[in-house]
């Protein structure tokens, strides 16, 4: 897909090449555990805006956070002095680097499609621990709309 055109890529069953995709689907699960090393432990001895510890946290609690390594959480770190100061004094300049750093982490919904990320909803993982002859409720919905197309 071209950079930019802000379209998420089509079901791999209306793709007119039907060549495999180079990488499957991540599965992200949204659990809002706290991952990966706190702010100060990757800058020490910096001190940065509550603004720019609560940006960090959330990054620790969102879903991307459990497929993130070291070099990850660097990428982070590397980016808290430009965000610390964008909340200082914003500048487009800022902006875009901030926005640019964070879509290569998956910050949003078209990042995440792009990079075939997938956040787990609740309802998919309950449906995973039915109990043997339990129908889940989306395959019921389904059902449904088949009898009646």
């Amino acid at each position: 897909m071209a950079r930019g055109t802000m379209h998420a890529p089509k079901p791999d069953g209306q793709r007119r090449r039907r060549n495999a995709p180079t990488h499957g689907e991540t599965v992200l699960p949204d659990d809002d555990v706290v991952r990966g090393p706190e702010l100060a432990g990757l800058t020490a001895g910096r001190e940065f805006r509550p603004e720019t510890v609560a940006w960090f946290d959330t990054w620790r609690r969102s879903p991307q956070a459990a497929v993130f390594i070291s070099t990850d959480w660097l990428r982070l770190a590397t980016l808290a002095p430009i965000v610390d100061a964008y909340w200082r004094r914003p500048s487009a300049a800022a902006l875009s680097e901030i926005r640019m750093n964070e879509e290569r982490l998956g910050a949003t919904v078209v990042d995440r499609m792009r990079a075939r990320m997938r956040v787990e909803t609740d309802d998919e993982a309950a449906e995973g621990d039915l109990p043997a002859g339990v129908t889940s409720l989306s395959e019921r919905r389904a059902s449904l709309r088949d009898r009646l197309a």
